[in-house]
C-alpha cells in the first residue's frame, strides 16, 4: 500500500479559529479529513502529524519515511528558518511536496525564502486548504513516476 505522511507545523493545529481573514475558515481536521478522502479514494495510507516543535516532526520523519512512499507537508514558519528541519527533508529519498495556505510571495519579505523548498521536488502555496489537495495530486505524479518498493 503506497503510504504518505502528512506533516502540519508550527500553529497549523489552531486553523478555523487563527487569523481567519488570512488562513480561512477551514479546520486543520477538516484539511485531513479531504486529505484522506482523496488519498483513500486511490488506495493509499496517511499517517498524519502536527507539531509545534521543529525536532518532534524531524524524529516523526526518521521513524516513518523508510516506510513511505512520500512526504506533504506544510512547514508553517519552519519554512523559512527550519534549516535541522531542511537537512532532515533533504536526507530523504521519497519525494516531498510542500504546501502552504497562503501565497508566501505576497506576503511579508521574510516570508517569501522557504529554506524547505530547497530540498523539496516542488512547492504549492496560495489556494487555502485546497493547496493540500492540489499537493497530493502532485505528490501522486511523482510517485508514480518513481516507483519505489516498501
Amino acid at each position: 500500500m503506497t503510504t504518505v505522511l502528512t506533516i502540519h507545523g508550527p500553529n497549523l493545529g489552531t486553523l478555523g479559529n487563527r487569523q481567519p481573514e488570512i488562513y480561512g475558515g477551514v479546520s486543520l481536521d477538516d484539511i485531513n479529513t479531504s486529505i484522506a478522502k482523496v488519498a483513500g479514494s486511490w488506495g493509499w495510507e496517511v499517517v498524519t502529524l502536527q507539531s509545534n516543535h521543529e525536532g518532534a516532526i524531524i524524529d516523526f520523519l526518521e521513524e516513518r519515511a523508510p516506510r513511505a512512499n512520500g512526504v506533504l507537508i506544510n512547514p508553517g514558519a519552519l519554512a523559512h528558518y527550519g534549516l535541522s528541519l531542511r537537512d532532515a527533508l533533504a536526507a530523504l529519498t521519497i519525494p516531498v511536496v510542500e504546501v502552504h495556505l497562503t501565497n508566501i510571495h505576497a506576503r511579508e519579505e521574510w516570508r517569501h525564502r522557504s529554506v524547505t523548498a530547497e530540498v523539496a521536488h516542488g512547492i504549492i502555496s496560495g489556494f487555502a486548504w485546497r493547496s493540500y489537495t492540489l499537493g497530493l495530486e502532485a505528490l501522486r505524479n511523482l510517485i508514480q513516476e518513481e516507483p519505489r518498493g516498501v
